[in-house]
């Protein structure tokens, strides 16, 4: 039985990812100078996700279209990430967005508060 629900969520999972892919929204456009400020905050972020995971993908796809590269901690991939998550954050949940603020890191799970943080932080940039 667990390993017909794990290929019922894996395919699921491609097939949500496929449909991302063949549907991505275009990126927010920026100036240069625009673009590096929000590549040198974004690089105070980092995303705990794993690949097939359709919360995980909706805050990529987030990310994608507010033209922001986050790097992303694979927890199925990596079993340190996974103990980092775990340690850091308190929960083995995905999505997670690891903040680093003065004084240490915020930890934020679910994946439409991500998505209203990100939009808030890098959505109402326009362009110069």
């Amino acid at each position: 039985m667990q390993l017909l629900l794990k290929l019922v969520r894996t395919s699921l999972g491609r097939i949500i990812q496929g449909l991302d892919w063949i549907s991505r929204p275009s990126q927010m456009k920026r100036s240069n100078a625009q673009q590096a400020n929000i590549q040198s905050e974004a690089n105070k972020l980092t995303l705990y996700q794993y690949n097939l995971c359709p919360f995980c993908i909706k805050t990529r796809r987030a990310l994608h279209q507010l033209n922001v590269v986050v790097p992303t901690r694979d927890i199925k991939k990596d079993p340190k990430y996974r103990e980092e998550l775990q340690n850091g954050g308190g929960q083995i949940k995905v999505p997670c967005l690891r903040i680093e603020e003065a004084g240490g890191f915020r930890w934020m799970y679910e994946s439409n508060d991500i998505i209203l943080y990100l939009q808030g932080r890098f959505g109402n940039q326009p362009l110069e």
